[in-house]
């Protein structure tokens, strides 16, 4: 039976993908792309672009990763809709779900509406650049680690 109070946990995401966009616009209007702001000695603001995913995974594909990855953000927000509803009482995972539910949103506005995702945070170490990133891919991390600490914490109601 589906439990819809579980919804209520979409605050989360909504606010997840209105600090995304809204910090995704003030790196366009604030930054040059490619020119390092330095914050601290290994952390920069950096405008960049990525048409692919993760680790600019398949970013000089043609175009077509494009919509392989809005379809693959759509139906993931699906998946994690219907497990939402389906949970019982288990909170780390209503709030690992819907940050991982906000950051798929977030980069998929980017993918349908620019054909690419918007990146600006830079880690970098020894002339070693972490590959930029923004704050849904904070989410989407922060989010599945979660639900993996949540497999481990609760390792004995995840058996059957």
């Amino acid at each position: 039976m589906p439990d819809w109070r579980n919804l209520r946990w979409l605050w989360v995401s909504a606010t997840v993908v209105v600090l995304d966009l809204w910090t995704k616009w003030l790196a366009e209007a604030n930054l040059e792309r490619f020119r390092p702001v330095e914050v601290l000695p290994f952390f920069n603001l950096r405008l960049t672009y990525n048409p692919g995913a993760a680790f600019s995974l398949l970013a000089d594909a043609g175009g077509w990763q494009r919509w392989f990855f809005a379809l693959v953000a759509v139906v993931a927000s699906v998946v994690i809709l219907v497990w939402l509803v389906r949970l019982r009482g288990e909170r780390m995972v209503a709030c690992g779900l819907t940050l991982v539910l906000g950051g798929a949103l977030g980069n998929l506005w980017d993918r349908i509406f620019r054909g690419e995702v918007v990146d600006f945070l830079d880690f970098h170490w020894a002339g070693w650049h972490f590959p930029a990133f923004n704050v849904a891919d904070m989410a989407i991390t922060v989010g599945a680690a979660l639900l993996i600490l949540d497999l481990f914490l609760h390792k004995d109601t995840h058996e059957h």
